[in-house]
């Protein structure tokens, strides 16, 4: 992206985070999920970061978030409450301490103090002589909102200290909504027949700023505190100061502990974030502070937020992306299904670059398009789905995807219907049996697993008679299931089987091939499988790693990500694997041939041009289809073609004939 791109980006990406703080900070509304503004946010401040000229005083990344609802007397905090930079991976994590590690005196060695991030509203309370006398909102940082009324209706909150502390304290925390008491609430009212409650953060903040103390006082709400910043004798820790807390008579974090390093921290992290669901609470990360309240004031603050504290955000379970395209998979059983190809993000954990959109209607209703900016999420934890389109960051130009349009563009040997009453296009004339059979055909052809026992006809046969049901249920076949069919009888049967067998640990580029992925012939297998040397590795390839295969490139790229992104071929790799059959890794390969560069043009009398291939590939050697600059040999046979001899001249390769080949390969 250059600069101008990244100044549109920018301008567009403010103004939404903008609207969305409005809404869920002063109006207590949501637009979209917290997770999905944060994504939007962490791509603002990444495009700041990568064009610090392009920042201004008024962007989102250089303020504290919240304002001042009408209706509620404004109160100037004693001290700023500020906001806290997010990570979200270790590498950042890492990153922040490594910044802050400059700044440390020599000698001093930081703890980390961490909790859990809670998600709710937050507020400052302050006690005079022991008795509450002030409640008050974040706000904007610097001025919040009187909330007093409210929030002495909170059973958690005392309005008397119990330690007998005389002056001026003030404790702050997060003011929250159980899961359990929200879904309480929730039904509540849906039996008294009102509209329900979006979230419990939501919940908590509208009610805190209700007018009506008696309201507030219906509603299950506590008070989480997590720091004292202000007492007639301050704690030196952080640790210090949750047992100061609890003394008052708070509640402060179970949870939270006292880390020696960052190995420490992260390993928390990964406990509370299988956990974190069983709470009775939600949150979607951790606060890490350095423990030692001196060093941490010494440290400072940047902005909006403190040098010594950041959120370390748990995977999102939704984030925004990017459409970069939108490619159409054929199924087993000839359905079309459009297919989203993602900027890759991560979300729940893993890193997402594809989700189906279902059919053309549904990419209608949410008028999804290529270039759009979307919020995605996983349905059940599991499969990537697009849920709305942000239409505020649309690039202009854009244009309504046309389903039949591109059946065309990318399908042109195929004609496609649309059966009445169905929302699905399908191959005209394909039923999932004759695809199978293909598909199998496919699988057991010379190129591939080369089972010369599964010609077409017994293909046909087995098929037909429902003994197999994908590719891996050939491994299944029983002789006795064999023999019963009309073409067979023992010796066929028996050769059948063992053919069959003796095909369960073929070579990586033979069974990559047969899995009969778009656009991957035998040379882009063969360069799969001595790029990556194991199965599960290309499976897992990022869209990035794809590429650095010589000869791959977009279209080839995302027709494999796809193919291993669906769940049906997933099941079907699971099923090769439970029956023992999967392909050989790839060895580092020596010999006389190694880092040598073959490619052949005509025919060859003393062994065909799959026989050279691996003849040269045995011997260390790369074959390729066609000669370029990097060829080392042009192997000429009978009937040369003229292109390769002009590509060879021109890139001055080494010209050889049949018998000097054979002597190399001696």
């Amino acid at each position: 992206m250059n600069k101008s791109e990244a100044k549109d980006r920018i301008q567009k990406l403010r103004e939404l985070i903008n609207d969305y703080r409005y809404h869920y900070h002063v109006l207590d509304e949501s637009i979209m999920s917290e997770a999905a503004a944060d994504s939007l946010k962490h791509e603002l401040t990444t495009l700041e970061t990568k064009f610090p000229d392009l920042i201004t005083p008024d962007s989102p990344t250089q303020r504290i978030a919240g304002g001042i609802s009408k209706g509620l007397a404004p109160v100037v905090h004693s001290q700023r409450m500020l906001s806290l930079n997010d990570v979200f991976a270790e590498t950042e994590l890492r990153a922040w301490l490594a910044r802050i590690s400059k700044l440390i005196p020599v000698g001093i060695e930081p703890e980390f103090f961490v909790d859990l991030k809670m998600d709710g509203l937050a507020c400052a309370l302050v006690y005079e002589n022991g008795v509450l006398a002030q409640a008050i909102t974040r706000g904007d940082g610097t001025v919040g909102e009187d909330v007093t009324a409210s929030v002495r209706t909170i059973e958690s909150v005392p309005l008397r200290l119990r330690d007998n502390i005389g002056g001026t304290v003030e404790v702050r925390g997060e003011i929250v909504m159980y899961k359990e008491d929200f879904a309480a609430l929730n039904k509540q009212r849906e039996l008294q027949g009102l509209s329900l409650f979006a979230n419990p953060r939501n919940t908590a903040a509208g009610t805190i700023r209700q007018l009506d103390s008696a309201l507030v006082a219906s509603r299950p709400l506590r008070f989480h505190a997590y720091d004292v910043t202000q007492a007639p004798e301050n704690p030196a820790t952080y640790t210090e100061a949750y047992r100061l807390l609890r003394g008052l008579g708070f509640k402060a974090n179970n949870q939270a502990s006292l880390k020696k390093s960052l190995d420490d921290v992260l390993a928390f992290a990964n406990i509370w974030d299988a956990q974190r669901h069983d709470l009775p609470f939600h949150t979607d990360g951790l606060v890490i502070k350095i423990n030692q309240r001196d060093l941490y004031a010494r440290l400072g603050v940047v902005g909006k937020a403190p040098r010594a504290a950041v959120a370390y955000k748990y995977a999102a379970e939704e984030a925004t992306t990017t459409v970069k395209d939108i490619i159409i998979s054929i199924g087993r059983t000839g359905a079309a299904t459009p297919v989203a190809v993602f900027e890759p993000v991560v979300v729940s954990g893993s890193t997402v670059q594809h989700a189906s959109l279902h059919n053309a209607d549904e990419i209608t209703r949410k008028d999804i398009r290529v270039g759009d900016t979307v919020i995605i999420y996983k349905a059940g934890d599991i499969i990537p789905q697009v849920q709305q389109v942000l239409i505020k960051l649309r690039p202009a130009g854009t244009r309504r995807f046309n389903m039949e349009a591109e059946l065309n563009r990318q399908y042109p040997d195929l004609e496609f219907f649309r059966p009445e009453g169905e929302v699905v296009y399908r191959i005209k004339g394909a039923t999932s049996t004759t695809l199978l059979k293909q598909a199998l055909a496919h699988f057991a052809s010379k190129g591939a697993l080369d089972i010369d026992t599964l010609g077409e006809k017994n293909v046909s046969s087995l098929v037909e008679a429902g003994l197999v049901n994908d590719l891996a249920d050939i491994y299944s076949l029983k002789r006795d299931q064999v023999m019963n069919l009309e073409r067979f009888a023992e010796v066929s049967a028996d050769n059948l089987i063992n053919a069959v067998a003796a095909a369960k640990n073929p070579p990586l580029a033979r069974f990559v091939y047969g899995l009969g992925i778009r656009h991957v012939g035998t040379q882009t297998a063969i360069d799969l499988a001595n790029h990556f040397r194991k199965l599960d590795t290309v499976g897992t390839a990022t869209l990035s790693e794809l590429r650095e295969v010589e000869g791959i490139g977009d279209i080839v790229a995302d027709s494999i990500l796809l193919w291993f992104d669906e769940v049906d071929n997933q099941q079907l790799l699971a099923k090769f694997r439970s029956l023992d059959v999967w392909p050989q890794d790839v060895k580092a390969t020596s010999g006389k041939l190694l880092g040598l560069k073959f490619a052949i043009t005509g025919s060859l009398e003393s062994m065909s041009r799959d026989q050279a291939a691996e003849k040269i590939r045995s011997l260390g050697g790369t074959f390729q289809s066609s000669s370029g600059k990097d060829t080392d040999y042009l192997v000429t046979g009978m009937n040369v073609g003229a292109s390769k001899l002009k590509n060879a001249e021109k890139y001055d390769t080494k010209i050889i004939d049949e018998p000097a080949f054979l002597k190399l390969l001696a």
